[in-house]
């Protein structure tokens, strides 16, 4: 097993020492621990020197979480590649709990379950049905090991012959600095499904780690841009994989896990009201991310036109 952490800024130093802390007080040693570092020289200088136990790369891709992860998937040597998130510490048992399933062939993945760690304590208004909003399980999910669709990228893992039969992470999806985008995780268990419908991604939740969430993503403002970004990426995995595969397990949160949670707001306690109104705005605002999305992609088709015969072509296409 390698794990890759992926981190790009010398501001979650602590967290990163922590994240790295925590993989090598594993009670299954990980055999390789990566680290890629996305284009912050201070970062990848300070770490070398600092972080012993790890082997400390650049990423060699395009800026961004994507690529950095490729980085690591293609610098690592683990038959399975884990990924922990650079401001998240996992528990001891961690690594044992995410390779015990892969016991089964059939297992191209295993991902776990997403604790939020608050700086400042959750939001009396913030609904735990939105916790993916700061990278986290959510209510909705299962609560005993089952198949999903995918993983929440802060801890997930998969075979490495998987990632590199689908090649890897798509660079036009995830988050780049602090851009609150996403849905690079979806797409790619989309593919790994679509090239292999037998494979099983399994949620395990006894592999837990924790997250921590921020002072700054408590506020109304990022929950609002972070539904919206999430719309906007859901429209470029449906334009990928099909809005099919890519909406399946939103449906069923629209259609379930959201008027459950209205229900339960509608209980007497303080902040109900205000927890109701984040779920109604939460859907809203996704809603229109995905649309303005679509709509964006739609005008760029419209607006495309063949080149001129004569006109030759430069490089390849993909």
């Amino acid at each position: 097993m390698s794990v890759v952490v992926c981190a790009y800024t010398l501001d979650r130093w602590e967290d990163l020492r922590a994240a790295i802390a925590s993989l090598l007080g594993q009670s299954r040693a990980v055999d390789e621990i990566v680290l890629v570092v996305d284009h912050c020289p201070g970062l990848y200088q300070r770490a070398s020197k600092e972080l012993h136990g790890v082997r400390v790369v650049p990423n060699e891709g395009r800026r961004g979480l994507s690529g950095a992860r490729n980085t690591g998937v293609a610098v690592s040597r683990g038959e399975v590649v884990a990924f922990l998130d650079d401001d998240a510490a996992a528990e001891p048992d961690w690594a044992e709990r995410l390779l015990a399933p892969y016991g089964d062939p059939r297992v191209a993945g295993v991902g776990g379950f997403v604790r939020p760690r608050w700086s400042t304590g959750r939001p009396v208004w913030f609904p735990p049905e939105f916790d993916w909003v700061v990278g986290c399980s959510y209510r909705g999910l299962p609560e005993r090991a089952a198949p999903v669709r995918n993983f929440i990228g802060a801890n997930m893992s998969f075979r490495r012959t998987a990632l590199l039969e689908v090649g890897g992470f798509l660079n036009s999806l995830g988050r780049v600095g602090v851009r609150p985008a996403g849905d690079e995780e979806t797409e790619l268990c989309l593919r790994i499904a679509a090239r292999h419908p037998d494979a099983v991604l399994l949620y395990e939740p006894a592999a837990e780690v924790h997250h921590r969430v921020p002072e700054a993503r408590t506020r109304w403002s990022y929950f609002r841009s972070r539904c919206y970004a999430e719309g906007g990426s859901k429209a470029l995995v449906s334009s990928e994989r099909g809005s099919g595969p890519a909406l399946a397990s939103e449906r069923t949160y629209l259609r379930s896990t959201v008027p459950r949670a209205l229900v339960r707001s509608l209980r007497p306690r303080p902040g109900a009201l205000r927890t109701a109104g984040a779920l109604s705005a939460g859907v809203s605002v996704t809603v229109a991310g995905y649309f303005v999305g679509r709509g964006r992609q739609w005008a760029s088709r419209l607006a495309w036109r063949p080149r001129a015969a004569a006109e030759p072509l430069v490089g390849g296409s993909s």
